[in-house]
Formats: structure tokens, C-alpha cells, sequence
């Protein structure tokens, strides 16, 4: 018999306790429910939950407390969710980097919950590694539903094509569907990038060669296709192929068989194959640059990923694990970024995407003196648009208020201008958006 999966839940709510309660049982979880935070720590530090639910606002402390108190006393937490009617991006950061699973706010879908609860109480061994359920891909909403979905991906998907702008984390996307499969993580993961090879070349490299196939050809070699046999092979740009490369890559793939160059034998491969560009394939189908059949072979599943400048959440978040990443190069101690850094951070349109970042996270980590990165260090001769030059120079309410102005002026593209849905979204009310906008100037 298999064992539900048993869920904490801590909620003051009696309405809304009883009935989150009935729909888990529903759904084939078993559910403990605790109304404040003093019953809920003694139960969690003794039970082994799959997961955990909790309100911010309890009576006797807050979610965040209870959360950050566990976090000192036990080795490891379940994946945690917090549900508020007070949401905010700064707020949903720095509980996601303390180590929270998600965040949501009131009202909120109850199916999507379930969702991201069947997603969450994975076996042991998948939530261990995914470190208490923490975001891998991104804390915007757009990378958070993609990262909602590879799980199902690494399990049924045996094709997958991955578009967006160059750098933007395609080869990364590929990756963690691999790592999510727990039958391939292990095996070998190969990539080739399609338009860095002349045509002879690719197809060598695709399937192999036989010993004496030509010239120079003095030992047998595999292609990438029999590489990753077992595994994933990653083909990027692939709407660089040329025409008669796509002809042959057709064949590989329906039949998952090839025949390296100079050799008459077919050669079976099991694979999962993750195709990547920057290309609209759809636009090249039509011009007659892109077989047809090809394009419908690939697109059996389609994931875009958007640029980084249409997910701004993501910018410091990776701004700051790429930071750790490269903050010991340099002796003078642990580094940060100055306000005015991290503004320019977000104002920058980063055109080059996670790529152009990391460079730029790098370089600044060389560059700057001491422990504070400042814009110089991060940018160079560049001129970054600032929004307002009070930024770097007027006081801390002028800086504050620029920062407001841009949160709002986000919030409000997000809900194409909305008032009622940008201030539900901000966890204010009409009126006080109103008032904010007549302070902070003309936002509409």
C-alpha cells in the first residue's frame, strides 16, 4: 500500500483552514493543521512532512519568523510555501532566498496549488537535491511555470525545442530536464552548437565517421548522436542547418537510427533530443529556409524562454548568485553591489541576456576594489539609462522613491494598466494607488 504524502498546514483561518484541509484529503494527502506557530514548530521539528503550508500572518508570530526559526534548529525543511494576501516581489525574494519553495497570495487558484504541491513531494533523494525546493531557473512568474513543468517533461518528453534570444538559459533549461530524470541524470549529456559548423563538417560530428571514409578519417569516430546514447543530446541553433544536413537530421530522428559517414550499417540510439534557437523556425518554415516536416518533428513540445529584460525579478536574483559564484576571485572579502549598482542592474536592458550578466558580474568582481561593486566596475565607459539621476546622488527618500516609481511602473505593464488589478497585485487599494501615482507623478 502506498503511503499519502502528509502536509502541514498552518493557518488561523477556520474557513479557509477546514476547507484547504477537505480538498487535500481529496486529493490524496494527508494533512496536519495547526492555527498558530507555537504548535506548528513543536509538531514540524518531529515529523517528517512533504510539505509545508503556511499564512504570514499568524496570531502569536509571523510565517517568516516560524520559517527562519526552523531553519536554525533542524538539518533539513520540507519544500515550504507561504500564502499571503500581502504579496510583493522584495518580499517573495528574500523568502526564496532563505530557502522557501514558493509564494503565493490571496486568492489564490486552489488547483494550481495542487499543482505545485504533486511537483513538490517528490521521493527524498529529488528533494534533497532540489535544496529544500528552491527556485533553479528564475523567480519570475514566466521561469517559475517553466520550471513547473520540466518535472513532467524529464519524464514523458522525448523531443523538446527550447526558443529565445541568445543567452537567455536554453543549454541550462536542457540541462535540468536531464538532472530531473532519474532513470538518464547520470548519463551523458552532449551538446553541438549547429550553426558553428560548416556542412561537412556537421555531419561528422552529428554521426560519426567510419575509418578511411576520407581523408584524413584514420581512426572511427562517433558522432554526438551515438554520444549521447542513453542521455540527452542538445542540438543548438538549429535553425542554422543547412538544407541538406535537415534532410538527414529527419531520418536520425524518426527513426532514431543513423549511419556514420562511409559506413553502410544503421545504428540505433535512444536518446532524448532537446533542440534549441534564437530563430523564429515558424517564419523560416514559410521563407522555405526550414523543412516543414522537420519543424513538426521538433515541435512536439515548445518551451520559450523570455528575454531577461522581460523579467527584471531575475535580474539581481542572478546578479547575486552569479556574484557568489565569482565574489572569491579577488582578496578584499565578501563583495556586494552598491544601491545605485543594483538599480543600474535593473535598468539595464540587457541585450546579451543571462549571458551579458554574467560576464559583466564577473568582470566586476576583478575590477572592483574592496567590497562594494559599484556601477564603474560593472559597466565600464557604458551608459547605462538611469531613470533619474537622483539615483546615485539625491538623498535616500529621492532614491526610494525611484524605486517605487519603477516597482509600479512594472506592476502596471504586467496588468496592461489596470488600476484594480495592479493595486490587488501590490496589496494596496485603489485609492492609496491613485495617491501614489498623483505623488510619484504621471504612471498611466
Amino acid at each position: 500500500m502506498q503511503t499519502r504524502p502528509r502536509l502541514c498546514l498552518v493557518e488561523d483561518d477556520a474557513i479557509m483552514g477546514e476547507s484547504l484541509c477537505d480538498r487535500f484529503d481529496l486529493e490524496g494527502f494527508d494533512c496536519d493543521w495547526h492555527k498558530n506557530a507555537a504548535t506548528a514548530i513543536e509538531k514540524i521539528e518531529q515529523t517528517a512532512y512533504a510539505a509545508i503550508i503556511s499564512d504570514i500572518r499568524l496570531p502569536d508570530a509571523s510565517g517568516e519568523e516560524m520559517f527562519q526559526q526552523l531553519l536554525t534548529h533542524k538539518a533539513f525543511l520540507p519544500p515550504w510555501i507561504f500564502i499571503t494576501a500581502y504579496g510583493s516581489i522584495d518580499r517573495a525574494v528574500a523568502l526564496l532566498k532563505q530557502g522557501a519553495a514558493d509564494y503565493i497570495t490571496k486568492p489564490f487558484d486552489l488547483d494550481a496549488l495542487i499543482d505545485k504541491l504533486r511537483n513538490l513531494c517528490l521521493t527524498p533523494t529529488e528533494s534533497a537535491r532540489s535544496q529544500r525546493g528552491q527556485p533553479r531557473l528564475g523567480l519570475s512568474p514566466a521561469m517559475r511555470k517553466i520550471e513547473e513543468v520540466l518535472p513532467r517533461l524529464a519524464k514523458q518528453a522525448s523531443t523538446i525545442l527550447l526558443t529565445g534570444e541568445s543567452g537567455v538559459g536554453k543549454e541550462v533549461v536542457a540541462r535540468e530536464i536531464q538532472a530531473l530524470d532519474a532513470k538518464v541524470k547520470d548519463q551523458p549529456f552532449v551538446a553541438v552548437n549547429c550553426g558553428a559548423l560548416t556542412e561537412t563538417l556537421l555531419e561528422t560530428e552529428l554521426f560519426g565517421h567510419e575509418k578511411g571514409a576520407f581523408t584524413g578519417a584514420v581512426r572511427t569516430k562517433k558522432g554526438v548522436f551515438e554520444q549521447a546514447d542513453g542521455g540527452t543530446l542538445f542540438l543548438d541553433e538549429i535553425g542554422d542547418m543547412p538544407p541538406v544536413m535537415q534532410v538527414k537530421l529527419l531520418r536520425a530522428i524518426q527513426e532514431r537510427k543513423i549511419v556514420r559517414v562511409g559506413g553502410e550499417h544503421p545504428i540505433s540510439v535512444n536518446l532524448r533530443l532537446i533542440c534549441a534557437t534564437h530563430r523564429d523556425l515558424q517564419k523560416l518554415v514559410e521563407q522555405g529556409d526550414f523543412r516543414e516536416d522537420l519543424y513538426y518533428r521538433i515541435h512536439v513540445i515548445h518551451l520559450k524562454i523570455p528575454p531577461l529584460r522581460e523579467r527584471r525579478e531575475d535580474i539581481l536574483w542572478f546578479a547575486y548568485k552569479f556574484l557568489g559564484e565569482f565574489g572569491g576571485i579577488a582578496d578584499e572579502g565578501k563583495k556586494q553591489f552598491s544601491p545605485a549598482a543594483e538599480q543600474a542592474l535593473l535598468n539595464h536592458p540587457w541585450p546579451g541576456n543571462l549571458r551579458e550578466l554574467r560576464h559583466a558580474i564577473e568582470r566586476a568582481c576583478i575590477l572592483s576594489v574592496g567590497t562594494i561593486i559599484g556601477i564603474e566596475a560593472l559597466f565600464g565607459n557604458l551608459e547605462i539609462p538611469m531613470e533619474d539621476d537622483s539615483v546615485a546622488t539625491h538623498n535616500l527618500r529621492a532614491y526610494l522613491e525611484s524605486c517605487e516609481r519603477n516597482y509600479i511602473e512594472h506592476v502596471l505593464g504586467q496588468h496592461g494598466g489596470h488600476i484594480s488589478d495592479t493595486a490587488t497585485s501590490l496589496g494596496i487599494s485603489r485609492k492609496n494607488l491613485w495617491e501614489k501615482m498623483k505623488k510619484l507623478g504621471d504612471l498611466s
